[in-house]
Protein backbone atom coordinates (compact mmCIF):
# COMPACT_ATOMS: atom_id res chain seq x y z
CA UNK A 1 0.00 0.00 0.00
CA UNK A 2 2.83 2.13 1.12
CA UNK A 3 4.65 1.65 -2.38
CA UNK A 4 1.40 2.79 -4.36
CA UNK A 5 0.99 5.85 -2.53
CA UNK A 6 4.29 6.64 -3.26
CA UNK A 7 4.11 6.07 -6.70
CA UNK A 8 0.69 8.04 -6.87
CA UNK A 9 2.14 11.28 -5.08
CA UNK A 10 5.59 11.14 -7.62
CA UNK A 11 2.84 10.83 -10.29
CA UNK A 12 0.90 13.47 -8.79
CA UNK A 13 3.94 15.86 -8.44
CA UNK A 14 5.54 15.17 -11.82
CA UNK A 15 1.84 16.57 -12.85
CA UNK A 16 1.58 19.52 -11.14
CA UNK A 17 5.23 20.38 -11.97
CA UNK A 18 4.03 20.15 -15.95
CA UNK A 19 1.02 22.28 -15.39
CA UNK A 20 2.58 24.82 -13.40
CA UNK A 21 5.74 25.21 -16.14
CA UNK A 22 2.82 25.22 -19.32
CA UNK A 23 0.69 27.66 -17.07
CA UNK A 24 4.07 30.57 -17.01
CA UNK A 25 5.26 29.40 -20.25
CA UNK A 26 1.89 29.36 -22.36
CA UNK A 27 1.49 33.02 -22.07
CA UNK A 28 5.02 34.30 -23.66
CA UNK A 29 4.71 31.54 -26.13
CA UNK A 30 1.71 32.65 -27.54
CA UNK A 31 2.34 35.81 -27.36
CA UNK A 32 5.52 35.35 -29.27
CA UNK A 33 3.68 33.80 -31.85
CA UNK A 34 1.30 36.57 -32.50
CA UNK A 35 2.90 39.58 -31.67
CA UNK A 36 3.64 41.29 -35.17
CA UNK A 37 6.53 43.94 -35.19
CA UNK A 38 5.07 46.92 -37.01
CA UNK A 39 7.00 50.05 -37.45
CA UNK A 40 5.35 52.91 -36.88
CA UNK A 41 3.61 55.10 -39.13
CA UNK A 42 6.40 57.53 -39.44
CA UNK A 43 8.57 55.34 -40.69
CA UNK A 44 7.21 55.11 -43.78
CA UNK A 45 8.15 58.50 -44.23
CA UNK A 46 11.71 58.00 -44.40
CA UNK A 47 13.13 58.13 -47.56
CA UNK A 48 15.85 55.90 -48.73
CA UNK A 49 18.40 58.33 -49.97
CA UNK A 50 19.92 54.85 -51.32
CA UNK A 51 16.92 54.09 -53.36
CA UNK A 52 17.98 52.21 -56.99
CA UNK A 53 21.44 52.39 -55.98
CA UNK A 54 23.02 48.94 -57.43
CA UNK A 55 26.69 49.51 -56.99
CA UNK A 56 26.07 49.23 -53.16
CA UNK A 57 25.08 45.68 -52.85
CA UNK A 58 28.38 44.07 -53.03
CA UNK A 59 29.36 46.04 -49.57
CA UNK A 60 26.14 45.39 -48.70
CA UNK A 61 25.70 41.53 -48.85
CA UNK A 62 29.15 41.65 -46.77
CA UNK A 63 27.44 43.19 -44.49
CA UNK A 64 24.13 40.98 -44.69
CA UNK A 65 25.85 37.87 -44.20
CA UNK A 66 28.04 39.41 -40.99
CA UNK A 67 25.09 40.82 -39.49
CA UNK A 68 21.96 39.45 -41.09
CA UNK A 69 22.92 35.82 -42.21
CA UNK A 70 23.36 34.52 -38.57
CA UNK A 71 19.88 34.36 -37.83
CA UNK A 72 18.23 35.40 -41.32
CA UNK A 73 20.49 33.66 -43.24
CA UNK A 74 22.75 34.15 -46.18
CA UNK A 75 19.76 34.09 -48.54
CA UNK A 76 17.30 36.03 -45.91
CA UNK A 77 14.93 33.21 -45.89
CA UNK A 78 15.19 33.24 -41.87
CA UNK A 79 17.42 29.88 -41.67
CA UNK A 80 20.48 31.14 -40.20
CA UNK A 81 22.23 28.31 -37.82
CA UNK A 82 21.11 30.92 -34.82
CA UNK A 83 17.23 30.68 -35.81
CA UNK A 84 16.64 27.81 -34.35
CA UNK A 85 17.07 29.05 -31.27
CA UNK A 86 15.26 32.29 -31.49
CA UNK A 87 11.83 33.58 -30.55
CA UNK A 88 10.08 34.97 -32.76
CA UNK A 89 11.72 33.49 -35.57
CA UNK A 90 13.85 35.53 -37.89
CA UNK A 91 11.85 36.80 -41.10
CA UNK A 92 11.88 35.52 -44.45
CA UNK A 93 13.81 38.69 -46.19
CA UNK A 94 12.45 37.22 -49.12
CA UNK A 95 8.89 37.01 -48.26
CA UNK A 96 6.05 39.34 -49.92
CA UNK A 97 5.44 40.63 -46.27
CA UNK A 98 9.18 41.74 -45.87
CA UNK A 99 8.89 43.04 -49.36
CA UNK A 100 5.65 45.21 -49.52
CA UNK A 101 6.63 46.90 -46.22
CA UNK A 102 8.28 50.68 -47.04
CA UNK A 103 12.11 51.07 -47.11
CA UNK A 104 11.65 53.29 -44.06
CA UNK A 105 10.03 50.61 -42.23
CA UNK A 106 12.49 48.06 -42.45
CA UNK A 107 15.41 50.70 -41.71
CA UNK A 108 13.60 52.02 -38.58
CA UNK A 109 13.50 47.92 -38.10
CA UNK A 110 17.50 47.28 -38.10
CA UNK A 111 18.04 50.97 -36.64
CA UNK A 112 15.44 50.27 -33.15
CA UNK A 113 15.63 46.41 -33.47
CA UNK A 114 13.39 44.07 -31.57
CA UNK A 115 13.96 41.09 -29.13
CA UNK A 116 15.61 39.28 -30.05
CA UNK A 117 16.99 41.17 -33.46
CA UNK A 118 19.12 44.07 -31.88
CA UNK A 119 19.62 47.67 -32.75
CA UNK A 120 22.12 48.42 -35.33
CA UNK A 121 21.98 51.78 -34.49
CA UNK A 122 25.60 51.71 -32.80
CA UNK A 123 27.04 49.20 -34.88
CA UNK A 124 26.14 50.18 -38.43
CA UNK A 125 26.21 53.45 -39.93
CA UNK A 126 22.78 55.35 -41.68
CA UNK A 127 24.02 54.88 -44.93
CA UNK A 128 25.29 51.11 -44.40
CA UNK A 129 21.33 50.61 -42.42
CA UNK A 130 20.08 51.66 -46.02
CA UNK A 131 22.95 49.64 -48.10
CA UNK A 132 20.85 47.02 -46.07
CA UNK A 133 17.64 47.96 -46.82
CA UNK A 134 19.03 47.64 -51.17
CA UNK A 135 20.38 44.16 -50.59
CA UNK A 136 16.92 43.17 -48.85
CA UNK A 137 15.02 44.16 -51.53
CA UNK A 138 17.83 42.21 -53.77
CA UNK A 139 16.84 39.37 -51.81
CA UNK A 140 13.07 38.67 -53.31
CA UNK A 141 14.33 38.97 -57.32
CA UNK A 142 17.01 35.44 -56.75
CA UNK A 143 13.96 33.75 -55.14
Amino acid sequence: MKQVTKKRIEQTSLLAGFLFLALITFPALLQAQTNNWNAPASANQLKNPLAGNTTVLKEAKKLYTTNCGPCHGNNGKGDGIAAAALNPKPADHTSAAVQKESDGALYWKMTEGHTPMPSYKQALTDTQRWMLVNYIRSLAKRK
